[in-house]
């Protein structure tokens, strides 16, 4: 993932900051708890392609 592409990504809903998890290839909104799918270095910031990370899940 490109580091000039992260710093310019924002969550679509809050605008807030994501976090690059590498090994599960998600872009983490930690106020949404929203983790964005990254596909062949692609980032999909769709909501309806987001996954919602359940309470349990450290973010």
């Amino acid at each position: 993932m490109d580091a000039k592409l992260l710093e310019i990504l924002v969550c679509p809903l809050c605008k807030g900051p994501l976090v690059y998890k590498k090994a599960a290839l998600e872009l983490i909104c930690k106020p949404c708890r929203l983790a964005y799918p990254v596909k062949d270095d692609i980032p999909v910031m769709l909501e309806e392609e987001a996954r919602k990370l359940p309470a349990d899940e450290e973010v």
